[in-house]
């Protein structure tokens, strides 16, 4: 790889660490092809990316960024899973390593944040953006459909006193 590749690389991956909500390091050693295929797929249909690079450009291309302490997890076969939204990689990630013990976690960085194993753990466990999205339009809801239900209460309930009386009546 001459140098203008490898400047290009540094660039590229000093995008992916300035514009991925989270960034998961882990070992990749003993994936056959197929099996990291299918890592890459699942990544890519969850809406984050897989990047595997030299350990030593992506360490340079760290160097003066708020998650630089992720650097010290770059060592041996390492694999970058990447997502814009803050989830989304970490929980692919932790499914995948669950089902394929290969894949072995080692960290991460969530913005500003370096995480270890448990942190990228803990992000796995949180809701993602669209679950979120469900929960707050959910409780948006809830509140105007009691409010409809409290309002036409009264006149429905005048409504049954009142043909209550007429059959009375008659």
């Amino acid at each position: 790889m001459d140098r203008a590749a490898k400047e290009a690389v540094v660039e590229e991956l000093g995008q992916i660490f300035s514009d991925s909500g989270v960034v998961v390091v882990a070992h990749y050693a003993g994936l056959t092809v197929a099996e990291m295929t299918d890592f890459r797929s699942r990544m890519r249909e969850a809406g984050g990316a897989v990047r595997v690079a030299k350990n030593r450009l992506a360490k340079i291309a760290l160097e003066g960024t708020p998650c630089e302490s992720m650097g010290a997890l770059l060592k041996g076969q390492t694999v970058l899973a990447y997502s814009e939204d803050p989830v989304t990689a970490a929980k692919v990630v932790e499914a995948y390593a669950k089902d394929n013990e290969k894949l072995v976690i080692l960290g991460g960085a969530m913005g500003e944040s370096a995480l270890d194993r448990e942190g990228v753990k803990a992000v796995a466990a949180m809701p993602s953006r669209e679950e979120l999205i469900a929960q707050i339009v959910g409780m948006i809801g809830a509140p105007a459909s009691n409010l409809a239900a409290a309002i036409g209460a009264p006149a429905s309930n005048i409504a049954s006193i009142l043909t209550t009386i007429e059959e009375k009546a008659a």
